[in-house]
């Protein structure tokens, strides 16, 4: 027994709580249940190559682990950090060795999408003959990390974030290794779980540093932050993260939501994201999205972003807030853009009709004699302001790009656009 303790001393804690078996892991019940994807391989013995993709600390590692214990292969671990062609070659090597006396070889490779092209392309043989199964570890979308190759030979299983049911039965076993309660009120520990932020092998490390801290009392919400200052979100300004809040805080927005938007957006900053970026994402939505239903929405967007120019940050990220607010609560009106796009494809449509004679200039007594700008009626002198005449080519029939919506600003512009409707129809009668 005391031989047992000693093993253990200087082991992190996460490691001492290392799942030895698969109903053991928490969190990932849609695969592991009984009737789970990978539960169901193992009871066959058919193991395939698999692309483990989820967040970090839920359980990728651990998951392939036990997959090689359980059906008794060999367990290979290689990082795509450190590791280079010539270290898949050895390993590809032993694989063939041991195949020949009939082990099976598992090759668990962390972080597999740092792998470049040539890399990835090493594997596809011997994951094609079967020398190895490739079990591949990601946090970053596949689709966009992997080779199409080496994707159509494995089958990607997504984890999950760990909820706080997970996390909690985390702290429970944590308490029950060490033999202890964690010294935490009711609202440290929700606090603690929430900073965890899915993360069981940051939540166990967090777990030991709570209980080497020198303290005699309770420990509250204030001093738990101290302790732990606070953790970074689990954010890539370059990877999935990135475009993945983007679009949530872009359909918060669509979706007249600016509470969520400003959590969003919040997230996207405490993240490290680039203010610019947003900038710039949110005066694309004034335009697209808001459009002539709030014609101020526009404006307003270069104002917040050239006031964040001058102030920076933090005091700069006010005129963001404020922007999101603007345009979580302007009225929508993608009609601007549908009406363009409409434009675009007719223009393609009807290549290079040219303009009807009356609205050309005619800068020379040639162009004079030949009929340019004979006809034009100028607007302006009209009783109505408005002389109904076509702007079209005369080959073309008249086109209604523009359809705007019965909200906001637009309401005024539909009410414009019919009465003239009307009196283009009663003066070319």
């Amino acid at each position: 027994m005391a031989e047992l303790f000693e093993s253990k001393i200087g082991t992190p804690l996460a490691e001492r709580l290392r799942a030895d078996s698969l109903a053991d892991v928490v969190g990932q019940e849609h695969l592991l249940s009984d009737d789970g994807v990978i539960t169901s391989q193992l009871k066959t013995g058919k193991i395939k190559s698999m692309i483990l993709w989820g967040p970090p600390g839920c359980g990728k590692t651990t998951i392939a682990k036990l997959i090689a214990k359980y059906i008794d292969a060999e367990f290979v671990m290689l990082s795509a950090v450190f590791s280079g062609v010539a270290d898949l070659k050895k390993v590809f090597t032993n694989a063939s060795e041991l195949r020949l006396v009939g082990r099976r070889t598992i090759l668990f490779v962390d972080e597999i999408h740092r792998f470049n092209k040539a890399q990835q392309d090493s594997f596809l043989p011997y994951v094609e003959d079967g020398t190895i199964t490739l079990i591949g570890a990601t946090t970053e979308n596949p689709s966009f990390e992997l080779n199409s190759a080496l994707l159509s030979r494995c089958q990607v299983l997504i984890l999950k974030r760990l909820d706080e049911k997970a996390l909690e039965t985390l702290i429970n076993r944590a308490e029950n290794e060490l033999g202890k309660k964690l010294p935490l009120t009711d609202e440290a520990r929700k606090m603690l779980i929430n900073i965890a932020d899915g993360d069981g092998r940051y939540l166990l490390n967090m777990i030991e540093n709570i209980f080497d801290f020198p303290s005699k009392s309770i420990i509250n919400e204030k001093e738990l932050t101290k302790i732990l200052q606070s953790r970074m979100p689990n954010y890539d300004k370059s990877g999935e993260a990135h475009y993945n809040l983007i679009s949530a805080l872009h359909k918060s927005l669509r979706g007249s939501d600016p509470d969520a938007a400003l959590y969003w957006c919040a997230r996207m900053i405490e993240g490290g994201e680039d203010p610019k970026y947003i900038l710039r994402r949110l005066t694309r939505f004034a335009v697209e999205d808001v459009g002539l239903a709030d014609p101020h929405a526009l404006p307003y967007a270069i104002s917040a972003w050239q006031a964040y120019e001058r102030l920076g940050s933090p005091e700069g990220d006010l005129a963001i807030a404020s922007l999101v607010i603007y345009l979580g609560t302007a009225p929508k009106s993608n009609a601007s853009y549908t009406a363009w796009n409409e434009a675009l494809a007719t223009a393609k449509f009807t290549g290079s009709l040219p303009p009807p004679m009356h609205i050309i200039n005619a800068p020379t007594s040639l162009m004079e004699e030949q009929g340019f700008g004979k006809g034009y009626v100028y607007d302006p002198d009209t009783k109505d302001g408005f002389s109904g005449q076509n702007y079209f080519p005369d080959k073309m029939e008249r086109k209604k790009f523009y359809q705007p919506f019965e909200r906001g600003f637009e309401r005024d512009i539909k009410k414009r656009l019919l009465y003239w409707e009307n009196l283009r129809k009663k003066k070319n009668s």
